[in-house]
């Protein structure tokens, strides 16, 4: 029968580098790790206890001094831990990324490995594909992942072919929590709240009485008359007059789009119970389960400033405003793993859920010059909306061992939902125009009276997105030194997205005109919905209204099917030198159109991308000495577009405050990469790297500005080629305190850093295109600058933490230093780039561990951007800036409790 540590062992060994590996040992005495002696452990975490689940690959164990999985793989690895997680103190995993070298975190949940965009970042479950549930993103935005339901975070800087092929910067690969070997509960929860918004004044609007918990009773379910032009495949401006008034009468409900003052928000607050436990089955089999649900409701206050230049050399804002922003953020999670291991064999079945919900109340206040240079028009815009985003997620891996051979089965099915009902925009405006009755009136435009104005509209947007994955892959150990693995894969993405703006417009007889400025006058959910009960003596309405779409193309259907092969070798010549070198065919068709239900006189230009790709990779690993390794690595990759890219659809964002659309136009982007590191292993623990590396990459897909009054709008096209180079460090070092006595006797000072500098230029000749919609011989000249930097890439990228740990129980303290540099958001064509200033961050994190009536607990006590550095985002040119979308950041403090039983 197998002891505890026996089993633990076989689980870790098999569910966590459960991938086709090859083991060598220095001798015979070697060969099991599981049960070799060691010599006095170091009291500081074992990386070899951490759960990885990846796609067919191999670490390599040499004896018990490779037996740390970054150190063993031929691969260039960061490996955060479940205890490294916990240290940084993040409720959600892309906090917790930024703290692994040449990782930054932008806008809401998107990683960059080394300065290069979401795109070129692949984030994999358990070794598996996810989709995503924004129509902004095909990558899932990884702060919807809470800390609690995974096990370890591995960020992968060098291709290896048993990856797929669009691998730009690196591959993120979340591992959930494995199967447990004794039987646990844990219940935690925290409160929380920030400088900015805790008690604070706040905006918000009813709803339904089930938005705390994240969720809607309904009310936010689709108009009905809208419902039906849905069914039927016709156009909000093709619908009879009868359905058009219909739906005017039905978009504007008083609970969903009527702005309320909440005079004190409240405290954020998080709770969550995970539990296992384990069976044996017959002699030696196991069958384990592990659950764990959670839920988090936070506040979030922000006053953003946005203008807009109209000759920015002379320094002349035409559009300048102030938005008050409440959000109220729900995350729901659920996990339910089963495992089962028999003998040297394991399955494993995950199910994961996660619901995020985004309830947003904005005001903006400000004055638009673009319609009168010379007094200008003053505007109130409110504006309310309801963002959902939800992934169901099921896994199946088999992973089998016989001695020499190795076979490894995954397969699964994942989908994503994203509904925004009700996103209603009523901007209320004041001519200051002399002798208009009206003029010194706020007063919404119902009749198109104002010229330039923007009208009333409210969006309805569902996005649905289906994945079906497999993969198989066999590994055969044919000599001590030599192992090949051969995969295959499959992935089938299929998304549906429906978008629809409704703009209502009233008019009247002549003798009326003055009554729709006084309608105008009226709440939001007064306006339209007042219009179209009125009715004169005679029974007929006094108000003619009529409803249209500005939106072309209201359903767009998009997918990406991929088969791909490969094979790969892992040759160890001598102990001291191993080869990784493997290919990956990959054969990928990506297609994205209007569904011709919805027919229009303008048809756009349907994306279809069938391209075949070989991309080879390889790495070559030498230790020089017993503490001393060198890696060298050279691969090709792709990355292909997002679908949000593709379609021309109009999708607000409400983390970044603007608008995007897509271009039909865009084709795959191939990179060369090559990678030379030194590693310098002091012990387990204190080890230092050194890296260089650079990027060729043909046709990158980069952002750039569209403007129009009071609107910032991204759409996307093919730069010709660009460059990117740079080197990081990244150091770890322990000092033991015992010698300091007393309450340092169990303690440590644990020293993480890193250092990522990055330098990157685009190449832009005379003669090159950067076809859009409307241009397809554009030169690339108009919108990209040769030698500009990539966008989203900073020069310098560093972090810092200094901790006190006790190395026999839980007790920490840790201070978290986090630094970028300037970088490029946004293209800015003729006018200047719009630029992102992180700066530093500074957090302290503390845990301790003790027992209350004999129930151990552990508290958690954080402080979060202690300095309470802003968020600044901005056009610059001569001296002169125009604020983008800069507010302040408030001091965030939060107290945890966890209780295990």
């Amino acid at each position: 029968m197998l002891t505890g540590t026996r089993l633990a062992g076989l689980l870790l060994l098999t569910t966590s580098l459960t991938l086709p590996s090859v083991l060598h040992a220095q001798d015979e005495q070697a060969s099991d790790p599981l049960t070799q002696e060691v010599e006095e452990p170091e009291p500081q975490e074992d990386l070899s206890n951490t759960d990885i689940s990846l796609p067919g690959g191999g670490i390599i164990v040499t004896g018990t001094r490779n037996r740390d999985p970054v150190r063993a793989s031929s691969q260039v690895l960061s490996v955060l831990s479940e205890a490294d997680i916990a240290r940084s103190g993040e409720g959600d995993i892309a906090g917790a990324l930024t703290r692994v070298s040449g990782l930054t975190l932008v806008g809401a949940g998107r990683v960059f490995v080394r300065g290069l965009g979401e795109r070129y970042s692949l984030a994999l479950l358990n070794g598996l594909p996810l989709p995503s549930p924004e129509p902004l993103s095909r990558v899932v935005p990884l702060d919807i992942f809470p800390t609690s339901v995974i096990s370890s975070s591995l960020v992968q800087k060098t291709y290896s072919a048993n990856f797929p092929g669009e691998f730009g910067g690196g591959v993120i690969n979340l591992t959930t929590k494995a199967i447990p070997t004794e039987s646990f509960l844990t219940i935690g929860g925290s409160i929380s709240g920030d400088s900015e918004t805790t008690f604070e004044n706040g905006l918000t609007y009813f709803g339904s009485r089930w938005d705390t918990f994240g969720f809607d009773n309904g009310n936010r379910d689709f108009p009905s008359a809208l419902q039906q032009l849905i069914a039927t495949g016709t156009r909000v401006n093709e619908a009879s007059a009868d359905l058009q008034r219909q739906l005017a009468g039905q978009i504007m409900p008083l609970n969903l789009v009527t702005l309320q003052k909440n005079n004190a928000l409240p405290v954020n607050f998080s709770a969550n119970i995970t539990g296992g436990t384990s069976f044996e089955i017959g002699d030696g089999n196991y069958l384990g389960i592990i659950a764990t649900a959670g839920i988090s409701n936070s506040w979030r206050n922000r006053s953003v400033i946005s203008q807009q230049f109209g000759n920015a050399e002379a320094g002349d804002i035409i559009f300048d405003s102030n938005t008050f922003i409440t959000d109220n953020k729900v995350l729901v999670n659920g996990l339910l793993g089963l495992g089962l291991d028999v003998g040297e064999h394991t399955i494993r079945w995950t199910n994961l859920y996660i619901r995020d919900t985004l309830k947003t109340a904005r005001l903006s206040r400000g004055t638009d010059f673009f319609t009168d240079r010379v007094t200008g028009f003053d505007f109130q815009t409110q504006q309310t909306g309801w963002f959902e985003r939800q992934l169901m997620d099921s896994q199946l891996v088999a992973e089998f061992n016989f001695d020499k051979l190795e076979i490894d089965l995954r397969g699964g099915y994942a989908q994503t939902d994203r509904e925004a009902p009700y996103n209603a925009i009523v901007p209320y405006f004041r001519t200051n125009i002399a002798g208009d009755p009206f003029g010194d009136k706020f007063v919404v435009d119902v009749g198109a009276l104002i010229g330039g104005t923007e009208r009333i509209q409210v969006g309805f947007e569902d996005l649905r997105e289906k994945l079906w994955f497999g993969g198989a892959d066999v590994t055969y150990e044919l000599t001590d030194n030599l192992s090949l693995t051969a995969g295959y894969s499959y992935s089938d993405t299929s998304r549906r997205s429906l978008s629809f703006i409704v703009r209502p417009l009233i008019s009247s007889s002549e003798q009326f005109t003055t009554v729709l400025r006084a309608l105008g006058l009226r709440q939001p959910g007064e306006i339209i919905n007042g219009a179209t009960l009125a009715v004169g003596p005679d029974g007929v309405p006094i108000f003619n209204i009529t409803v249209s779409d500005p939106t072309p193309f209201p359903a767009f259907d998009a997918g990406l099917k991929i088969h791909a092969g490969y094979g790969l070798a892992r040759y160890r010549p001598t102990d001291r030198l191993s080869i990784e070198a493997g290919v990956r065919f990959e054969d990928g068709l990506q297609v994205a159109a209007p569904d011709p239900a919805f027919g229009s006189a303008f048809q756009p230009t349907p994306t279809r991308i069938a391209e075949q790709y070989f991309l080879p990779s390889g790495t070559i690993t030498w230790e020089v000495t017993d503490d001393l390794q060198l890696r060298l690595a050279a691969s090709k990759t792709i990355a292909r577009p997002q679908f949000r890219e593709l379609v021309e659809q109009t999708y607000f964002d409400p983390e970044s405050n603007r608008r995007f659309r897509g271009n039909p136009f865009l084709q795959d982007s191939e990179l060369t990469n090559a990678e030379a590191r030194a590693e310098y292993y002091l012990s387990r623990r204190n080890k230092i790297s050194l890296a260089g590396f650079y990027k060729k990459i043909d046709n990158p897909i980069e952002n750039f500005l569209i403007t129009a009054p009071g609107v910032i709008e991204t759409s996307y096209a093919n730069a010709p080629s660009a460059e990117l180079y740079g080197g990081e460090i990244d150091l770890s070092y322990a000092i033991d305190l015992a010698n300091w006595g007393g309450l340092f006797e169990t303690k440590q000072l644990l020293i993480l850093a890193n250092y990522t500098y990055t330098q990157s230029r685009l190449a832009v000749g005379p003669d090159d295109l950067a076809p859009i919609p409307g241009a397809p011989e554009q030169r690339a000249t108009n919108l990209f600058d040769d030698g500009a930097p990539l966008v989203g890439q900073s020069d310098h990228v560093a972090n810092l933490s200094i901790g006190i740990e006790d190395t026999e129980k839980v007790q920490q303290l840790t201070v978290l230093l986090n630094y970028a540099s300037e970088r490029v958001t946004l293209r800015g064509g003729a006018l200047p780039d719009v630029v992102e200033d992180p700066g530093l961050t500074v957090d302290v994190v503390g845990r301790t561990e003790f027992k209350l009536g004999g129930v151990p607990l552990e508290l958690s006590l954080e402080a979060r951007n202690i300095f309470g550095r802003d968020n600044f985002e901005f056009q610059a040119i001569n001296g002169n800036r125009a604020e983008i979308n800069t507010y302040q950041v408030g001091t965030s403090f939060s107290v945890g409790l966890k209780a295990s039983f």
